[in-house]
């Protein structure tokens, strides 16, 4: 019961962070349009962290949790870290 706590709290917290700051890289680089894209990015987070939450005390093995948390808050954090580097 703790490692789904610990992955309700730690997991959801790192996928919605990580969502959110993909969100907010892959908008447009004007100063107005970036301001929104933090804005949409973090109220986007709380319906991520939901999801995380629910995920983590679904019925299915704890491994299983984890890695549905992690890999996606590992592949969305990348992507946003290259995504200026494309020049998208």
């Amino acid at each position: 019961m703790l490692s789904r706590f610990l992955a309700a709290v730690l997991g959801g917290y790192l996928l919605a962070s990580a969502a959110a700051i993909f969100l907010a890289a892959t908008f447009p680089a004007t100063a107005a349009a970036r301001a929104e894209g933090a804005l949409a990015g973090m109220q986007l987070a709380f319906v991520v962290y939901t999801g995380a939450v629910i995920w983590s005390f679904s019925p299915v093995p704890q491994s299983r949790v984890w890695a549905g948390l992690l890999v996606p808050a590992a592949l969305l954090a990348t992507a946003s870290c290259l995504w200026p580097r494309l020049g998208s």
